[in-house]
């Protein structure tokens, strides 16, 4: 494919996703009111302050499209799911409109429900639709009818069941589902500004206040969410017991009362913890909780423990692919280095749960390191998490297979599908951040973005096509006088970076920001310049599954050998001559414009090892045949034909 049909074929989609963009609600629905997934604006210890969603325009080819996709396939196929499994209908059975329910039978089926409305509403501040708005709240009238006379909320806990409750909490996510409720209302109530979700919450988080505390019931559930949960409901509503309620759920765990086992983080106080453990979801979304904590009442020591986790993730125990937790069993965190790839957990939700707590570390600090390790997970760990169909998905996230992982419609433990739902419209509000006296430029995307700085509204169009190249232009102009620091982040990704602005070169830093501070009254133009090459990579020696193999990184993301565009050679026979340059050409992957890439090395025949599993070197050297290789982003594979796949490549 020529460079000018491809970049034909990006506009087309891009024009055709814009399209799809222009049709809003109107008459009495005022939609995309306050759409800030984390509300840092008054958390007196956040250095920066998050931007609505729905102050980005997306208007590129990478992201838009799949936003799009999101409301015309991902939802409605996700709903349509939801309501043949039965999980819509617990809530009909609790509100007494129907006999049974055949989703009872699954383990916190609720989440689903809450995460996939949160999802919904906050599609909407991406792009209000009429559609999408009516079927969230037929799901949100659903919900609001089983609410018991007490403000509890739990499908499987009605009835017969009703003593059970708050019974075994280690076990059946009574306090988890509440933290999916919790941000569904906040979600629901930022977008629409209707109160009729949040007033559910709220009902069942006085509840919750009333049963638990120090002098009250003294344990937390086995799977952390409620205490972020319950800090975003805080900041929503004024109401500081949610905030003293969330401190205890943090406070009282790790003293054992739940099990006190490492899987659910009750092994150890949190501000003793040194390592990140356990089950990954739930060890992340604690973190994040923490983390809010901290932006709300400065505790120090929460920062310390905070610090070494991030420390002993990044270094040891998170994947290439910003993926997270090795083993199968417990869906957990393995030692340092352990880091398998074809039994790779790397649980869908995990990637999800390190975004969002990176996220709230950024802005904390207003440290690039953070965003760093957030655009990892984003395009390659997370995104994996979906197929370009949009309505396929991985539970984990494999970094070798032999053609058996499939992605799938859903599974029964669900929590993935609808996760990765509820991510995909917050990506506009990580393009940028605010601080005192700066905006922060974290993500590239070619956009349209009003911002609010001090009340001077100022604009900033990036065009470019990231993450294909590095090549981005930032227009920036306020309505009136407005001095501050655009702070411009060059990735660490990035080994070597040029900007100007209106011609005159800044000095940069890769791993930092490069900054430009003026009064942008009268506009101004950057221009950004990150090279954008593929480069081998190799792992620390300790990892036993990838010492000695190399993987490739282009930009932002990881690349992968699929079998089928490697026919003459099984992948995981494929040897890499890594001082051989690796050359990039365009492809279509189903549907999806790629950059791939092409490189030389050997293979060698699997009928050499017919009836043998030892073979002398000297015999094999002789057998290896020189091949050229193609690799195409991870995040992108097991979209077409089924076959062996590896992220990781024999060195020669």
């Amino acid at each position: 494919m020529k460079r000018r049909s491809f970049l034909q074929l990006l506009a087309v989609i891009a024009a055709k996703s814009q399209a799809k963009t222009t049709n809003f609600i109107g008459g009495e629905h005022k939609l995309n009111q306050r759409s800030i997934v984390v509300d840092t604006s008054k958390s007196p210890k956040s250095k920066l302050k998050a931007i609505p969603i729905n102050a980005v325009k997306l208007q590129d080819h990478f992201w838009l499209p799949r936003l799009v996709d999101l409301q015309e396939i991902t939802l409605p196929t996700q709903y349509q799911i939801m309501e043949e499994t039965g999980r819509i209908d617990n809530f009909r059975y609790a509100a007494g409109k129907t006999k049974n329910s055949q989703g009872l039978r699954f383990l916190a089926p609720d989440s689903d429900v809450y995460k996939w409305v949160e999802a919904a509403a906050w599609s909407l501040a991406v792009k209000p639709d009429p559609k999408v708005y009516k079927l969230m709240n037929l799901v949100v009238d659903e919900i609001a009818s089983a609410q018991d006379e007490d403000g509890y909320i739990h499908t499987f806990f009605t009835f017969d069941r009703k003593k059970e409750r708050w019974t075994n909490l280690r076990d059946m996510h009574e306090l988890y589902c509440a933290g999916h409720l919790f941000q569904a209302a906040v979600a629901h109530h930022r977008v629409t500004g209707e109160d009729k979700l949040l007033k559910v919450a709220t009902r069942f988080a006085d509840l919750i206040d009333k049963v638990f505390g120090w002098g009250k019931k003294e344990v937390t559930d086995g799977h952390p969410e409620v205490e972020m949960a319950l800090i975003e409901l805080y900041r929503e509503t004024g109401e500081r017991r949610y905030l003293e309620l969330a401190k205890f759920f943090l406070d009282v765990r790790g003293h054992g009362r739940v099990g006190g086992s490492h899987y659910i983080q009750d092994h150890k106080p949190f501000r003793e913890l040194e390592e990140i453990t356990g089950h990954a979801v739930r060890a992340l979304y604690l973190n994040a909780g923490a983390a809010d904590l901290y932006a709300e009442t400065g505790d120090e020591t929460l920062m310390v423990a905070l610090e070494k986790m991030w420390k002993n993730l990044t270094e040891r125990r998170i994947y290439i692919t910003g993926g997270c937790g090795a083993r199968y069993e417990g869906e957990a965190f393995g030692r340092d280095y352990e880091l398998p790839n074809e039994r790779a957990y790397a649980e869908t939700c995990a990637a999800i749960a390190n975004i969002l707590w990176q996220w709230r570390m950024f802005l904390l600090t207003g440290e690039i390191r953070f965003i760093d390790v957030l655009e990892r997970s984003l395009f390659n760990g997370a995104l994996s998490g979906i197929g370009l169909d949009g309505k396929s998905y991985f539970y984990v996230n494999p970094l070798a297979d032999r053609g058996y992982h499939r992605r799938q419609p859903y599974f029964e433990c669900a929590c993935c599908p609808p996760n990765i739902a509820r991510l995909l419209p917050m990506i506009p509000s990580f393009l940028y951040a605010l601080s005192d006296d700066a905006i922060f430029v974290n993500l590239y995307a070619e956009s349209l973005a009003n911002l609010n700085f001090k009340g001077v509204p100022v604009t900033i169009v990036q065009r470019g096509n990231y993450p294909w190249d590095g090549e981005m232009e930032l227009q920036v102009q306020s309505e009136k006088a407005a001095k501050f620091a655009l702070k411009i982040r060059i990735p660490q990704w990035c080994s070597k970076a040029t900007v100007s602005f209106d011609g005159q070169a800044i000095e940069v830093e890769g791993g930092n920001y490069a900054v430009v501070e003026r009064d942008w009254s009268q506009g101004g133009k950057v221009q950004l310049s990150l090279e954008v090459t593929a480069k081998y990579v190799l792992c620390h020696p300790f990892v036993e599954s990838s010492a000695g193999r190399v993987a490739i990184e282009r930009g932002p993301l990881v690349y992968c050998l699929e079998q089928v565009d490697n026919p003459e050679v099984d992948v995981w026979c494929v040897g890499v001559k890594t001082e051989r340059p690796l050359e990039a050409f365009e492809k279509v992957i189903v549907n999806l414009p790629v950059i791939a890439l092409e490189g030389e090395g050997v293979g060698f025949d699997l009928k050499e090892w017919d009836g043998v599993l030892y073979r002398p070197l000297r015999q094999m050297e002789k057998r290896f045949r020189k091949i050229r290789f193609r690799a195409v982003p991870y995040f992108s594979w097991a979209n077409r034909d089924a076959g062996a796949m590896t992220v990781w490549l024999m060195r020669l």
